[in-house]
């Protein structure tokens, strides 16, 4: 699939573009339109492709990998890098000092808007095509699917960092209809919802897919969705005393129980927990949903978005030190106060964190941020502790894994407990601690550990058979278990906590990482600004406080 989707791109990403003449003047002669494009299925599997292509952009006038703000705004990760001026934008985000300008917002707000436009092109044009276009039978239906889950997911990244956003349906062809006001939270998530839930039955099982095609969107993705978009809604609603509550809950239920009974044949957990960050491990079994990228050892750094096929996350956050192969740039640096949450023996802490020696710092004091010199290992070394090689000096292959079977079992969990299914949300849980543990005696079944607790100070605190304690123990293994990939300031702000926890973890830092912190505002710093640049080209409503 790498290979149709990467190489597909181009001609679409124009093509988008080209009825957009009409904004300065009237089309002239040699003019195309879009239907003179859309004539056969090759044009529509290159829209499709398109389409996926800004989930793999992180750079255009700054980087904006998504961890920037999952790992890095949360207490999962510190900013790192060379020291603290080193991307500022990301220094303020860390620190919720974030204004309306900020360059790395503007970047990913407008990349999640042109894998909107691309997806709305592609589900207006080729549904629009008749059938005899096709020469593969239920081709069309598939990409049409296809492209309604990749906008329900652009949607998704923006309506968890900006709250209510435009909520654009079709491509955007004149001046006309450039200003789109922002729509409302609930009027963006039942967008997702229809669009996944449209989705769904014409979408493939990962199964049913070629080897060329491994990595597109599955029937189980769009379950597996649709119960986490559910989960998300209610629990928004649910902190604003929302009657509707039950509502969201009872359909994740329904969405995830789809997905187990449906999809156990197509999904299990990988024996080694390290195999979902390799190379070798990419579109495994238990991968969901990931994000491809490729080898490409041509130049093209600095170009902005879609001049690359490969991904700088590897280089950006390994190590500094030039004592170590193939050094990196330092940033998303693991806190201290994530690595305190594992408990004694679990090996998902290695897998997770390293920690950095004397003897492995060529230069400490660009090591160490804020008198931290943790590094990040997920997707950047080898099961061998060994960095992986690349072929070219700023990017690497390695795929995204933004879902993937143990985050559904947590999130089905949490489900079950909102249901009042105490047992389900028990065995969901163990699964995921069950492979964590290996065949070692080490992490005990629920309730018989204990767990820190941020209301306490970080005292820990001994687990019981109760409700509240099997949340806690939930929200405990989502932190180990999604280490440092990008889940956890989301969840701390779906769960309403965040303001509880990020004034706890700072209480808790060192005293050089707390004088850089600004306090945390509840009822502001849970959304980030709308950025600047489009309040004023579509006179949208900024975020409060912004």
């Amino acid at each position: 699939m790498r290979k149709y989707i990467l190489y597909g791109i181009l001609g679409l990403g124009a093509m988008s573009l080209v009825s957009c003449n009409d904004w300065l003047s009237e089309e002239g002669p040699m003019t195309n339109s879009p239907e003179d494009y859309f004539t056969g299925e090759a044009a529509a599997i290159q829209s499709v492709n398109a389409a996926y292509a800004p989930l793999m952009w992180e750079f255009n006038s700054t980087y904006y990998c998504e961890w920037f703000i999952g790992d890095i705004a949360s207490d999962d990760a510190l900013k790192g890098g060379q020291n603290t001026s080193d991307m500022a934008d990301a220094y303020d985000i860390e620190n919720f000092r974030t204004i309306s300008n900020n360059t790395l917002l503007l970047d990913y707000y407008r990349a999640q808007y042109q894998g909107i436009q691309r997806a709305n092109l592609c589900i207006e044009q080729v549904s629009g095509m008749s059938d005899d276009k096709f020469e593969t039978n239920g081709l069309k239906e598939r990409i049409v699917a296809e492209a309604k889950f990749l906008r329900a997911f652009y949607y998704f990244r923006l309506v968890r960092i900006f709250g209510g956003v435009p909520k654009v349906e079709a491509p955007i062809y004149t001046s006309d209809d450039w200003k789109q006001p922002r729509a409302s939270l609930d009027d963006i998530y039942a967008l997702m919802v229809k669009d996944l839930e449209e989705a769904e039955p014409d979408l493939p099982k990962k199964s049913q897919y070629e080897s060329a095609d491994l990595g597109r969107v599955t029937s189980g993705a769009a379950q597996a969705m649709l119960m986490k978009v559910y989960l998300y809604w209610g629990n928004f609603k649910e902190q604003g005393k929302s009657t509707t509550t039950v509502d969201c809950y009872t359909e994740a239920k329904k969405w995830g129980d789809t997905f187990l009974s449906e999809q156990a044949a197509e999904y299990s957990l990988c024996q080694n927990y390290e195999d979902n960050f390799t190379l070798e491990g990419e579109n495994g079994n238990e991968s969901i949903f990931e994000i491809q990228y490729m080898a490409e050892p041509t130049s093209d750094y600095g170009e902005g978005n879609g001049f690359t096929r490969g991904t700088f996350t590897t280089m950006l956050i390994r190590s500094r030190s030039a004592n170590l192969d193939n050094p990196g740039w330092g940033f998303n640096k693991p806190t201290d106060n994530l690595k305190n949450e594992f408990e004694a023996g679990d090996p998902r802490k290695k897998a997770s964190i390293r920690e950095m020696s004397q003897a492995e710092m060529s230069n400490p004091t660009e090591e160490t941020y804020l008198g931290c010199s943790n590094v990040a290992v997920k997707r950047t070394l080898t099961v061998d502790d060994e960095y992986m090689k690349l072929d070219h000096n700023s990017r690497s292959p390695i795929n995204n894994v933004v879902y993937r079977l143990a985050d559904f079992y947590l999130l089905y969990a949490e489900v079950c407990l909102k249901n009042s299914d105490t047992p389900g949300a028990k065995t969901y849980l163990e699964n995921v601690r069950s492979r964590a543990r290996g065949s070692a005696s080490i992490l005990p079944q629920f309730p018989d550990y204990e767990v820190p607790d941020y209301r306490q100070a970080y005292a820990m605190h001994q687990l019981t058979d109760t409700p509240e304690d099997l949340e806690m123990a939930i929200r405990h293994e989502r932190r180990c278990e999604l280490a440092m990939e990008g889940h956890r300031w989301f969840d701390l702000c779906r769960w309403g906590i965040v303001k509880e926890v990020m004034d706890a973890y700072k209480a808790a830092e060192t005293e050089e990482a707390r004088s850089a912190m600004s306090e945390f505002v509840a009822g502001k710093h849970e959304l980030f600004p709308i950025p600047d640049e489009e309040v004023r080209l579509s006179g949208l409503t900024q975020n409060n406080g912004y």
